[in-house]
């Protein structure tokens, strides 16, 4: 009963932070915790818990209260390099960075 977001673009950092929001929660509270976030990352986790929520139910008796975050995990993804002109002809560097997420349910008993 899982679900995976590839190459999301938005560095893991950032990301990290909502995904510790909801670790843990059962899946009404956790959609909650995600609804009132003021992250942008939060919609596409919130659309991730939904997304691994309906693998968990197809097939299956269980019931989507009964569902908990048991991990969420977020790893760096590519880094697209860009540059950016500076003074005197040089440029800076600037990393894009993108982020894995992957969550897993697991039914309460």
């Amino acid at each position: 009963m899982r679900a995976t977001l590839h190459s999301y673009r938005q560095s893991p950092r950032k990301v990290r932070l909502v995904a510790d929001a909801i670790r843990g929660k059962r899946v009404p509270q956790a959609l909650a915790a995600l609804r009132f976030l003021t992250k942008r990352a939060a919609e596409p986790v919130k659309k991730l818990l939904e997304s691994a929520v309906a693998n968990a139910l197809v097939g299956r008796a269980l019931s989507k209260e009964k569902l908990v975050v048991k991990n969420i995990t977020v790893d760096k993804g590519r880094t697209l390099k860009r540059s950016m002109p500076r003074a005197r002809g040089s440029a800076s560097p600037i990393r894009k960075r993108t982020s894995h997420i992957t969550l897993v349910l697991e039914e309460q008993r």
